[in-house]
């Protein structure tokens, strides 16, 4: 699908990958909405992408929110064609550990923000993207992106919560492509690894440059930037769909 004059959704776009990804659809020339929850980033970055950028104060796990967000968007822009979803949380509890078991409503909260959230975005967006001509010689109609984290397949002590709802959102990936088939809807799965976002800005760094040691190579964080650029790609190839694609500089972690 060429991105050019195509709607977009991104969720989480008011920093970090999201917007990395939304900075690099707007240079595509695509439109695009950004969803989040922080309304004074989100408007600073909409304002500066220009008319083809806007902001939608958005919360993932709240059904009317999500609804009334995509309706405005085709209300804008006509469509939907591109839903990515960056929106989530992380969590750092043992399952137990000397402060007891781990606190039942933290781990509900990681799973209803990151797992529940971005089901609940794909179904919601899938409905708007059926409904499109297909914009493509294959009869494809939209794509969906899903991010999930290495974390899902080699979660750290501490990171149980965060690890099985990551592990969800890659298990979903293959089954939610074989659904929206018959509606030309693409699915694949972004697999980030450690990313330089302004979190790391505030760590110390000594422990900054240990964690840039233990990639493989290149030995550093990965960019904003690379993962905008893999997004784009998934976008523009026709022939990916039900892919989970870690982009981590071959790290595999450690349990600490």
């Amino acid at each position: 699908m060429d991105i050019k004059d195509k709607v977009a959704i991104v969720t989480g776009g008011a920093s970090g990958l999201g917007r990395g990804t939304v900075e690099r659809f707007i240079a595509d020339g695509a439109k695009v909405a950004i969803f989040d929850m922080n309304e004074k980033l989100g408007t600073e970055v909409a304002g500066r992408m220009g008319e083809n950028c806007a902001y939608c104060s958005v919360n993932v796990t709240d059904t009317a929110s999500v609804q009334a967000a995509l309706d405005g968007v085709v209300a804008k822009w006509g469509a939907l064609h591109i839903c990515c979803n960056f929106a989530g949380i992380g969590s750092a509890h043992k399952t137990y550990g000397k402060k007891g078991p781990h606190p039942i409503d933290e781990y509900l909260k990681v799973i209803n923000v990151n797992q529940i959230g971005t089901f609940n975005m794909c179904r919601l967006a899938a409905e708007k993207m059926a409904a499109n001509e297909p914009v493509t010689a294959d009869g494809g109609r939209g794509v969906i992106i899903n991010t999930a984290s290495i974390a899902a397949y080699e979660g750290q002590i501490g990171q149980v919560a965060y690890s099985a709802s990551k592990g969800a959102i890659v298990a979903m990936c293959l089954p939610m492509a074989r659904d929206l088939e018959p509606y030309g809807i693409r699915v694949n799965t972004i697999v980030p690894g450690l990313i330089h976002t302004p979190l790391f800005e505030t760590v110390g760094e000594a422990y900054y440059k240990s964690l840039e040691a233990s990639v493989v190579f290149p030995k550093r964080l990965g960019k904003p930037a690379e993962i905008a650029k893999l997004a784009a790609f998934l976008v523009d190839n026709d022939y990916m769909n039900g892919e989970c694609i870690r982009m981590d500089g071959a790290i595999r972690m450690q349990p600490r």
